[in-house]
C-alpha cells in the first residue's frame, strides 16, 4: 500500500475519462452456502432488540402514543472472507525461523508473532459465531498488528490494469503461469508498473452469479483461469512489477490446491509470497466481467480503482464494495 502514492493517485484519476462507474463487489450473501469453505457462511441479518421486542417495523408509539415514527434497527452476522474481500496480511503466515535458534515459530508479514501481535482463543467455544441471546459478546481474537483497518486507513485508490485472462482462456480450467501471463500481457498491449493494482478478470464471479446462490462445487473447481503459485517465474514477476495488491475475481487468486511440492513448503505459495513476504494484499471473489467487457470494447485496460475495507480494528480481513472508474 505504501506504493500507492499521490502520483499513483493522479494516474488513477487521469484514466476516469467517460465519468462512469462499475460496482465491483458481489451481492456480499454470494456465492451462496458454504461450498467453497465449510467455515465460511453467508451473512445473517437480525433486528435490534428494543426492551426485548424485535426492532423492526417498530411503532414508537408503543412507548409514547404522541409518536409517529415506525424504527427499524438491524445487525449483521458477518464472516469477513464470505464473499467479495480484501486478505489482510495477518490472513496467512509461516513457521519460519526469525530469530535464527533453528526453530521455527508461527510468524507473519514483518516478523509479527502468533500468540503476541496476532492474538485468538486456545478453545474452541470461542470461535464461530456466538449465539448472544441479545446480550453483547466481546471479541476473542485481534490482529494487534497488521490488522485491517491499517488498510482501511491508506484509502486504497489509485490505477489499476486489467489483465483479461477469461479473453484467452475462456472457462476452461487453466493454471496461468509466467510463460502464459506474459503473453497475455503482450497480445492485450497491458504493462504493469510500479504502485498499479492488478486485476485479474477469469470469469469465475460470473459463474457464481449465474448458479444464483447454489454453487456446484464440481464446475467451479474445474472452470476459469488460476495463476500457478508454485510457478517461481510467476512470484519473481510479482516482486518485479511492483504491484501494489493482485487482485482475481476467483476464489484465491492461485490455484487451490496448489501442484504438490516434495519438500516442506506453503500450501499456498502465492499467498505466501504475497502477504508473508512482500506485504502485498490479494483480493478476491471481485465482480470484475462487466468492468471487463467495457473495456476490451473501448480497447482499454486502466481504470480508477477505490477500494477501501472496512476499517475494523483488529480484523483479519474485510468485504469490500470496490468501485471502478473509468
Amino acid at each position: 500500500m505504501n506504493l500507492l502514492t499521490p502520483e499513483k493517485v493522479r494516474e488513477g484519476i487521469a484514466e476516469a475519462r467517460a465519468g462512469l462507474t462499475f460496482c465491483l463487489s458481489l451481492p456480499l450473501d454470494y456465492p451462496g452456502g458454504n461450498v467453497l469453505n465449510p467455515r465460511r457462511m453467508p451473512p445473517a441479518l437480525r433486528p435490534t432488540l428494543r426492551d426485548g421486542h424485535p426492532n423492526l417495523n417498530y411503532q414508537l408509539q408503543r412507548d409514547n402514543p404522541n409518536c409517529t415514527d415506525v424504527v427499524n434497527d438491524d445487525l449483521a452476522v458477518l464472516h469477513l472472507q464470505y464473499s467479495t474481500q480484501w486478505d489482510g496480511l495477518a490472513h496467512i503466515g509461516q513457521m519460519f525461523d526469525c530469530d535464527g535458534d533453528g526453530v521455527p515459530e508461527a510468524v507473519y508479514y514483518n516478523g509479527y508473532r502468533a500468540g503476541i501481535d496476532v492474538v485468538g482463543p486456545l478453545d474452541g467455544a470461542d470461535g464461530g459465531a456466538p449465539e448472544t441471546g441479545g446480550i453483547a459478546q466481546p471479541s476473542t481474537s485481534a490482529a494487534k498488528a497488521l490488522g485491517i483497518e491499517k488498510m482501511a486507513e491508506r484509502c486504497v485508490q489509485g490505477r489499476a490494469v486489467m489483465i483479461d485472462l477469461y479473453r484467452h482462456f475462456g472457462r476452461q480450467r487453466s493454471l496461468v503461469g509466467y510463460d502464459a501471463l506474459m503473453r497475455v500481457l503482450e497480445s492485450d498491449h497491458v504493462a504493469v508498473e510500479s504502485g498499479d493494482m492488478v486485476c485479474l478478470h477469469t470469469g469465475f464471479a460470473a459463474m457464481i452469479l449465474e448458479m444464483n446462490r447454489a454453487p456446484d462445487s464440481h464446475a467451479l473447481e474445474n472452470s476459469c483461469a488460476v495463476l500457478d503459485g508454485r510457478d517461481a517465474r510467476l512470484l519473481q514477476w510479482i516482486t518485479d512489477s511492483g504491484l501494489a495488491a493482485l487482485i482475481a475475481d476467483n476464489y484465491a487468486v492461485e490455484a487451490l490446491p496448489a501442484s504438490s511440492q516434495p519438500a516442506h513448503c506453503a500450501a499456498l505459495p502465492l499467498h505466501e509470497h504475497c502477504l508473508f513476504k512482500l506485504g502485498v494484499h490479494l483480493g478476491e471473489l471481485w465482480h470484475l466481467t462487466p468492468l471487463a467487457d467495457w473495456l476490451r470494447a473501448h480497447d482499454r485496460n486502466r481504470f480508477l480503482l477505490t477500494a477501501p475495507p472496512l476499517r475494523l480494528p483488529g480484523a483479519i480481513g474485510s468485504p469490500v464494495t470496490p468501485i471502478a472508474t473509468v
